[in-house]
């Protein structure tokens, strides 16, 4: 059994979850995602891979409704990044700050049992930190940085 859920879309629009064998709609898709569930969607027209877009029509559907989590202002800032040639070190600057937070916020619910204050404190200078170091990353893959753990320029020899 494979490890990933798959998930196939229909030329009728309609989405079909092969492990439970049976129709979903697009906030079941989003229950998966809240779950944590490891998935993909396929086209069944040729077999592409859909799931980012399955993915951004469910933002797309958050967005509108309720409270945006996105400015126009930040997506306006997205959008520059696109064809740029820092797209690729912009998308995984993101996508690791995602993961930090994620990963804070899952210690913070574990820890809030301790002192509130110790753990903020510990989570606010280890944040300094992951957010430095990726600063780090960021400007080496852009050419501009410095060494791997420093933030000085080399000495001229």
């Amino acid at each position: 059994m494979s490890s990933q859920r798959v998930i196939k879309k229909y030329p009728n629009r309609r989405l079909y979850d092969t492990e439970l064998s049976r129709y979903i709609t697009l906030a079941d898709v989003r229950a998966l995602v809240m779950q944590g569930v490891d998935f993909r969607v396929l086209d069944t027209s040729n077999d592409a891979d859909i799931s980012r877009a399955i993915l951004l029509q469910i933002m797309l559907e958050e967005e509108s409704g309720g409270e945006p989590l996105f400015s126009a202002h930040m997506l306006a800032q997205i959008i520059r990044f696109y064809g740029g040639t820092l797209q690729g070190v912009f998308a995984r600057y993101l996508e690791q700050s995602l993961d930090i937070f994620a990963r804070q916020q899952q210690q913070l619910r574990e820890t809030w049992g301790q002192s509130p204050f110790e753990v903020v404190t510990r989570m606010t200078q280890r944040n300094v930190e992951l957010w430095a170091e990726l600063q780090r990353e960021l400007l080496r893959a852009a050419g501009l940085g410095a060494g791997p753990k420093n933030d000085q320029p080399p000495k001229p020899e």
